[in-house]
């Protein structure tokens, strides 16, 4: 069976529909944001939070990924009933910001319950990001692409996220971890407001 090559040029997100191109950007630019925080997250909770230990980090990301996965389904079903795109659009724009800036209430707590009512909220946001990402992503994927497209969405995000993971490291022992969450508020803001050039392509109610 013959095997069409890769074109370099969807690497360079080039020959790939706008939609999907911005959405990518987008989150490319989001998943490296969190690759600053993410594999440190841990040490922040044990040198930020009063009796931060292993337990804690544990909860805490139990609590995140519970509240994401009871909520998402529900609410998945619920945008797919919504017509049209614009929805759909808007809530993932809306939900996008507001995770963008939770992170700045990890300078502002300090106990345990502090930590997880955050954490309920990122699980809460992210559960109606995620569908909604995922819905215009699919309805907009080039035809006969499919694998490659997601291929190339899981590289570049991944990638991304590998690179900046270290630098999170660097930047957290260096300067410490106001100024390292105020770096990823900033740049995943800006990768969120990437979202806005999706809006012209958006399908109408019907």
């Amino acid at each position: 069976m013959y095997k069409r090559p890769t074109k370099l040029s969807h690497y360079f997100l080039m020959d790939i529909n706008p939609v999907v191109r911005f959405l990518i950007l987008s989150d490319t630019v989001v998943v490296g944001a969190a690759g600053l925080l993410g594999p440190i997250f841990a040490l922040f909770i044990e040198d930020y939070i009063v009796g931060g230990n292993e337990a804690v980090a544990g909860l805490a990301a139990g609590i995140y990924l519970f509240t994401k996965s009871i909520l998402q389904i529900p609410i998945a079903h619920f945008i797919d009933k919504i017509s049209g795109e614009f929805d759909d659009f808007w809530i993932m724009v809306t939900s996008s910001l507001i995770i963008a800036l939770l992170p700045l209430l990890y300078l502002f707590i300090h106990t345990p319950l502090q930590l997880y009512l955050v954490q309920f909220l990122f699980g809460l946001f992210v559960a109606f990001t995620f569908p909604t990402f995922m819905a215009i992503f699919t309805r907009h994927i080039d035809k006969e692409k499919e694998g490659t497209e997601w291929g190339v969405y899981f590289a570049l995000t991944d990638l991304t996220y590998a690179a900046l993971a270290a630098a999170g490291g660097f930047l957290a022992s260096s300067l410490g971890f106001p100024p390292l969450i105020i770096a990823v508020v900033i740049i995943s803001v800006l990768g969120s407001l990437l979202l806005i050039l999706v809006k012209p392509y958006m399908l109408k109610k019907t």
